[in-house]
């Protein structure tokens, strides 16, 4: 029976199957392989890349949630070890060492339905949203000495709420008047009352507490890194596979893979050799009817699959 915080793993199957390349000229025994999986999240992508491994194989994840790593321990696995750390730290490992590397973008939902985490307005709790509970501000303690144009700047660039400024206004009233927000319900509150609009079906506080968890986890930035990160970890025929959940997180990794899967040349310096491609895009990959409906936070996944190329 599926417990409150339980956790149903998004494009499971289509992931870890697009990880690997067996067969192929390139990379003729991907299972002998070390791969990554970058968000360990309740580990249902790592237990499935760990059947598929021959007893050669490794699988090195990483994840900066106490919770989760704490999770990875009932993974009795000898191929297996897990570090907390964020994802960028891939950029810490071998140049060319990996056969493949996995990262799914999501919150994962014992994030997402723990109250006490912070992440969902439709639960009373602390305003944390911290992915990492042991350092960092959480977003309460953040809105305690932001101003309205920091405020109104990170709700309108990741969370593309186009009433940011009344938001952020009402922020700084509320702060100034009876003291700073600390709880999901409050701020939920506050937005809703400045959300004159809002597309059917959709929480007015939804692209307000996108933006503060993404802003106080830097996870785009965090995301820029790894990618950036894969080109040099990679070996020749290796496998690239992200899975992001909104439009801004699929923007980066579409213009990434498209940036560095052609040939280029840089028409100010027309004699300069040409950019090499180093990446072959494989395509998208989106969720079945039927996983959207048993699952419905999987609507919004987008799969993007890249394989690294000789250069």
């Amino acid at each position: 029976m599926d417990t409150p915080w339980s956790h149903a793993t998004v494009l499971l199957n289509e992931a870890v199957g697009a990880l690997f390349s067996e067969g192929t000229r390139d990379h003729p025994h991907a299972t002998d392989g070390t791969y990554v999986d970058a968000t360990f999240g309740r580990g249902g992508h790592s237990r499935l890349v760990l059947s598929r491994l021959s007893a050669a194989g490794r699988l090195i994840a990483f994840d900066r949630d106490p919770m989760a790593v704490a999770e990875a321990a009932s993974i009795g696995d000898p191929r297996f070890s897990i570090r907390h750390a964020a994802f960028s730290s891939v950029s810490e490992l071998a140049p060319r060492s990996l056969a493949g590397l996995l990262m799914d973008l999501g919150v994962s939902s014992p994030q997402i339905d723990n109250p006490e985490r912070g992440f969902s307005f439709r639960f009373e709790g602390p305003l944390d949203m911290r992915m990492d509970t042991t350092r960092g501000q959480s977003v309460a303690q953040w809105l305690e000495t932001a101003d309205a144009n920091q405020i109104a700047e990170v709700i309108r660039e990741y969370g593309e709420e186009r009433f940011a400024g009344p938001i952020a206004k009402a922020i700084v009233a509320r702060r100034q008047e009876r003291g700073p927000i600390s709880t999901t319900t409050e701020l939920a509150q506050l937005v809703a009352e400045q959300v004159k609009t809002r597309e059917p079906g959709q929480n007015p506080a939804t692209r307000t507490f996108q933006a503060f968890r993404i802003f106080i986890n830097a996870e785009l930035e965090e995301l820029q890194q790894a990618l950036e990160a894969s080109l040099h970890v990679l070996q020749p025929g290796g496998r690239l596979a992200v899975i992001s959940f909104h439009s801004l997180e699929d923007r980066i990794v579409k213009q990434f893979i498209a940036q560095h899967a052609r040939d280029g040349y840089d028409r100010r310096t027309p004699f300069a050799a040409p950019k090499v491609m180093k990446l072959r895009d494989l395509g998208r990959t989106k969720p079945s009817a039927e996983e959207v409906r048993s699952n419905p936070r999987a609507r919004s996944a987008i799969l993007r699959v890249a394989q690294r190329t000789e250069a």
